[in-house]
């Protein structure tokens, strides 16, 4: 579960913060009673999730939305004028042990401009992995372990020696130590050839920790590593100090340790590391000082001799502010939450698509919800899921599907304003009458200025009306006529299809003209390639719908082709162009 409260007892509630970011969290518009009562609920369940996990060794959700939450409870309760929540302690059972040396846990450094700035004026650097798993004290006296204590709270942790004596990674005595010897490192999940970048973190440290945490020893405990990552005290000189470390059984620092003089060699090493195959799980790169203090002046804090600079996260969480339902041409209503603005890799994202009333629905989900969003295919967001309900719901009023569907909204009025412009946007575009020019706001401003009612008033405008539309001036307007009048001369399978008929290009194209197709009957159409029963019927339905036969009549009074009356249903000169 949540690494930095296991690791440290505490959160760096910045780690997923973005320096220079664009938005920045604000308060809730809530009530003040409200406000308390989301506090009071998000607090609680935070401490469940803290029994669960220090009490029972149960990861019960993951460790960036923990963090993220723990950050919105911060946040919540500055709004509310109250002290900022005290980092959460421990729950661990009763008998803890001092650390020799405190544990420091590190910085998080959010991007490139940070490192940089941290890289400036130091040197003797090194880079490593960031080990993704369980932090560890080892004590040897004589070469013989003598103890093994978790990070816990940085100053004090549990004792662990008998999980940690049953681990065949740790040696159990060492030739040629000195008399006393304290080492930091991380316990980890020994896995073959993991990629970082295309696995991600496999829930290797959640199990680690709860092999350790049980009261009998687990078999797991057969299968973890462990990378020593610090020697307080130690040789002040990095290859020295990693030479002895190897020399004394603890190889894998040697093996992933790298000199770095400059931020492009830290995001080389960084970016090879994410994607090579690795024996462990990582979460990014720890770049050190090879000096430290001394042991005796180390803290339960982050020390400025270390820090890290994570991967970026495969999902982010953030809150709901509103929900939007969107009516397409064909009456599908698609559901769309709006985001606080979040970054994943290098957009920001601020909205997301759940599909249909059904899914939505599925989701419960409403605004005040904090949930979890990451990019798909072709870098899509994509909700994983809700990860935090508000307690006082407000759900939003959806539109009822009945009232929409490819029959509906030909015209203009207040509850068809999403599905008429769709319509008018579709018998623009490319697979349309290809008005080019005229695209959606173009639509909307002749919609509010009044001259578009209905799918065809735009044939009879004039450019002096186009011209005096909000936001399209004279030369625009004439553009635009010029395109309309082109419209005329489109053929007549082009515009069956504007008009939104349920036909391809391709069977479109085989009718002559209006009377030929509103004269097929259902059975012939079932008989055409690639229209069964179902769409049969669509079809017919559609080319007997009162309001398209209002639209074919104002086409025929245009002389469009296809449509007129007179045009004969053999020899129609637009037949096959």
């Amino acid at each position: 579960m949540h690494k930095g409260v296991m690791g440290i007892g505490m959160i760096l509630l910045g780690c997923l913060a973005f320096s220079g970011s664009l938005w920045a969290e604000t308060c809730p518009t809530w009530r003040p009673e409200r406000l308390q009562l989301e506090i009071t609920t998000l607090k609680n369940q935070l401490e469940r999730w803290d029994v669960a996990y220090y009490q029972q060794g149960n990861s019960l959700i993951e460790d960036e939305v923990y963090d993220s939450l723990r950050k919105k409870l911060r946040l919540w309760l500055g709004c509310a004028g109250l002290a900022p929540a005290d980092e959460p302690v421990p729950l661990l059972p009763a008998g803890k042990v001092s650390h020799p040396v405190a544990h420091t846990g590190l910085r998080k450094l959010p991007d490139t401009a940070a490192v940089a700035q941290w890289l400036h004026g130091r040197s003797d650097l090194w880079v490593q992995p960031k080990v993704d798993g369980v932090a560890i004290t080892l004590v040897y006296r004589d070469g013989e372990l003598v103890a093994a204590i978790s990070r816990g709270n940085g100053l004090k942790g549990e004792n662990w020696l008998e999980k940690v004596r049953a681990i065949p990674a740790v040696p159990a005595s060492i030739k040629g130590s000195p008399q006393t010897l304290t080492l930091q490192g991380e316990l980890f999940l020994m896995v073959n050839g993991h990629q970082q970048k295309i696995s991600g973190g496999i829930n290797a440290r959640a199990r680690v920790a709860g092999a350790l945490m049980k009261k009998q020893l687990s078999p797991l405990l057969q299968q973890i590593g462990l990378f020593v990552w610090a020697w307080p005290d130690g040789p002040q000189a990095m290859p020295q100090r990693l030479q002895q470390l190897a020399a004394m059984g603890f190889p894998l620092a040697q093996a992933y340790s790298q000199p770095v003089k400059s931020l492009a060699e830290v995001q080389q090493w960084r970016e090879h590391w994410y994607q090579a195959a690795l024996p462990f799980v990582t979460d990014g790169v720890v770049i050190h000082q090879a000096r430290s203090p001394q042991g005796r002046y180390w803290q339960a804090k982050p020390g400025d001799w270390a820090v890290a600079w994570k991967y970026p996260p495969v999902q982010q969480v953030t809150q709901v502010i509103g929900v939007d339902f969107n009516v397409g041409r064909t009456g599908k209503i698609a559901v769309v939450l709006r985001l606080e603005p979040v970054r994943l890799d290098d957009k920001w994202v601020a909205r997301v698509n759940l599909g249909s009333l059904s899914r939505w629905r599925q989701w419960a989900v409403a605004p005040g919800d904090q949930v979890a969003i990451s990019l798909k295919g072709h870098g899509i967001p994509h909700l994983n899921k809700v990860v935090w309900r508000v307690k006082e719901r407000s759900v939003p009023s959806a539109p009822s599907a009945e009232d929409y569907h490819p029959l509906s909204c030909f015209s203009w009025r207040p509850d068809c304003r999403q599905q008429f412009l769709a319509r008018l946007a579709w018998l623009s575009g490319r697979q349309g009458l290809n008005l080019h020019g005229v695209s959606e706001s173009t639509w909307q401003a002749l919609i509010d200025q009044g001259l578009v009612r209905h799918l065809l008033d735009w044939l009879v405008l004039t450019p002096e009306q186009l011209m005096s539309a909000p936001g399209i001036g004279d030369k625009r307007g004439q553009s635009i006529y010029r395109q309309f009048q082109l419209a005329r001369q489109q053929p007549f399978a082009r515009w069956l299809i504007a008009l939104g008929a349920p036909l391809s290009p391709q069977q479109a194209v085989t009718l002559k003209n209006w009377h030929q197709a509103q004269q097929l009957p259902t059975e012939a159409w079932r008989t055409m390639a690639g229209i069964g029963t179902k769409r049969a019927r669509q079809v017919v339905d559609f080319l007997q719908h009162p309001p398209l036969l209002a639209l074919v009549s104002t086409l025929a009074s245009q002389q469009i082709t296809g449509f007129a009356p007179e045009a004969d249903p053999v020899n129609d000169p637009g037949a096959g162009n």
